[in-house]
Formats: C-alpha cells, structure tokens, sequence
C-alpha cells in the first residue's frame, strides 16, 4: 500500500481565489490581504477532510476502533518499527533510521491538511497505521478518473499476529464507514494497493470495496479499488 509520492514537488496546487478569501471578511474588518489570504489557507486546511479528528470511535467485532491522527514525537518510533517489517517494508518503502519516518510525517503533517496520517487504535491500544487522503488532490488523480472529494486510504497493520485474520477487513470497512459518515460530500472511498499485495485486494474486495482497474504509477502497478457510497448512506 506504498503512497504515492507525497513530496512538495508532486502535489496539486490548492489556490484560493478571492472570492473564496472574501468569504473571511466581515463588514468593518480592517486586516491586510495577506491576513485574510493566511487565515483563508488556515481554514482550508482545517476542513480539506472535514474534521477527521473529531469523527469519533466506531464498535467493531474486534474491539473500539479510533482514528487519531500522528503526533510525530509520540509516534514516529512505533510507526517506524512497522516500517521495517519486512512484510510492510515490501509495499511502503520506508525503511531505514527512525529519522526516514519521521520525515514523510512531517511532511505530510506539514502540508495543507490534503493527506493526514493516523494511528488506528483497538480499545485504546495502537495496531495499526493509516493515511487518510484526498484523492481529487492527489498525484493520483493523474492517472486515473477521480471525482471531486473522493477519499482515498493507505494502511498497514502493524503487528504480525492481527494479520492473516480477517482484521484488516474488518476495519478497511470501518474506515470507509467513518469516512462516508464524515465527509458528506464524498462519494466514493478509494485505494490503491499494490497488484502484487494480494492479502491487501482481497481484504479491500472483503470490505466492500471493487476493482476498479489496474492503474499505472510512478511506483508501483496499482489495483483501483473502489467503494461507492450506497443509497442508505445518502447524508
């Protein structure tokens, strides 16, 4: 499930036109452009995936499953420790020095709120690690047809004995449910691991997701997964 590059370089821009920065201002107001611009960019960046830390904890078969996004100083060596699993190592390419990880957080936790890496915790316990995405807004959206605010999800589940048991099935559900509760303008939840991850497919196809396609990216050959949000689920 290696991301796509997250780099600076390799993003789509977010402009803000002045239209939307008017939208800031208030009668009497008397703070400069660049004031109203700088709090306009706080606000998009503070909605871009609509609050997903305040989207609460969902009950699931395995335990209460909670979304948190990273706090780098707290996480970065456990986070980097599933790194250099070799089962993980193999998709998410991060491996090496502890400072390896922390670099692609502080990048991403950098950045415009477009991609927000998460610890996903059962009963309080961290077990696995998740980027939650806009794919409209990412390099994805380069190589395939994506709509506006679709939703895209990264993961890997951090220990060897929750994998192999239906778990990572169990919560790809839960997090396309929290994200389509979440952000009532997404439509489609997507994913796009590895061809060669088979273990991963079959957990999204399990989840209620469908292949798409086989996309082409710079890294990797990927399966276009793609869970479409059902009549029921209709904000």
């Amino acid at each position: 499930m290696n991301p796509t590059d997250a780099s600076a370089d390799d993003t789509l821009d977010l402009h803000l036109p002045e239209e939307f920065v008017a939208l800031f201002r208030t009668a009497g107001d008397d703070a400069t452009g660049d004031e109203f611009a700088e709090a306009a960019t706080a606000r998009a960046r503070e909605d871009l995936l609509d609050g997903l830390a305040d989207w609460g904890p969902r009950d699931t078969s395995a335990g209460v499953f909670h979304l948190v996004p990273v706090d780098v100083e707290r996480d970065v060596a456990l986070v980097a420790r599933w790194m250099n699993d070799p089962a993980v190592a193999a998709y998410w390419e991060l491996t090496g020095p502890q400072s390896v990880t922390a670099d692609h957080l502080r990048t991403l936790l950098a950045g415009d709120g477009r991609s927000v890496p998460c610890l996903g915790t059962l009963d309080g316990v961290p077990m696995s690690y998740w980027e939650i995405y806009r794919a409209d807004l990412d390099p994805l959206a380069r190589y395939c047809p994506v709509r506006p605010h679709d939703t895209g999800v990264h993961l890997l589940i951090g220990e060897d004995a929750d994998r192999g048991r239906g778990l990572g099935t169990e919560l790809i559900r839960t997090v396309a449910d929290l994200v389509l509760a979440g952000r009532p303008a997404c439509t489609r939840v997507l994913a796009e691991p590895d061809v060669r991850n088979r273990s991963s497919v079959a957990a999204f196809l399990g989840a209620g997701f469908r292949l798409a396609a086989e996309v082409d990216l710079p890294a990797k050959r990927a399966a276009l997964m793609i869970r479409e949000r059902a009549e029921r689920e209709t904000p």
